[in-house]
C-alpha cells in the first residue's frame, strides 16, 4: 500500500520525463496545508530561475495579519508574481509541474494567474 505522498511523487515522476523532453522551463509548484511555493527551473534542471511563494516575509504582510497562504486567493496572487518574475529573467514559455498535486483549486488558481499574467505554457 502506498501511502499519500508516495502516489503523489509518483505521478510526479510521469510529468517530469515528459517535461524533460520539450526542453523548456518549468514551472513547478509545491503546497502544503499553510503555503504554496512556484519556481521556475531551467530546462536542464540546474538552477532556479524565478520563484516565488507565500512564506515570504513581504507576501505574508500582503496576505493580511493571519499571513494565511492556503488558499486561492493567495495562489493567485504567487501566479501573478511568479509569471513578472520569470518574464524579469527573460523566460516567456514554461512547461506547467503541477508535482502530481490534482489540478484543481490552489493548483489551478496559480496556473490560471500566471497564464493571464503573460506566461505561455
Amino acid at each position: 500500500m502506498m501511502t499519500k505522498k508516495e502516489q503523489r511523487l509518483r505521478r510526479s515522476r510521469q510529468t517530469r520525463l515528459r517535461i524533460a523532453q520539450q526542453e523548456v522551463a518549468r514551472l513547478t509548484v509545491h503546497r502544503s496545508n499553510l503555503h504554496i511555493y512556484a519556481s521556475v527551473i531551467s530546462d536542464d534542471g540546474s538552477k532556479v530561475l524565478a520563484s516565488a511563494s507565500t512564506a515570504e516575509k513581504d507576501m505574508r504582510g500582503e496576505l493580511g495579519a493571519a499571513g494565511k497562504g492556503g488558499n486561492v486567493g493567495a495562489a493567485t496572487l504567487i501566479g501573478k508574481r511568479i509569471a513578472e518574475r520569470a518574464k524579469a529573467a527573460g523566460i516567456e514559455k514554461v512547461a506547467f509541474d503541477r508535482s502530481g498535486f490534482a489540478y484543481h483549486g490552489r493548483v489551478k488558481a496559480l496556473a490560471e494567474a500566471a497564464r493571464e499574467a503573460g506566461l505561455q505554457f
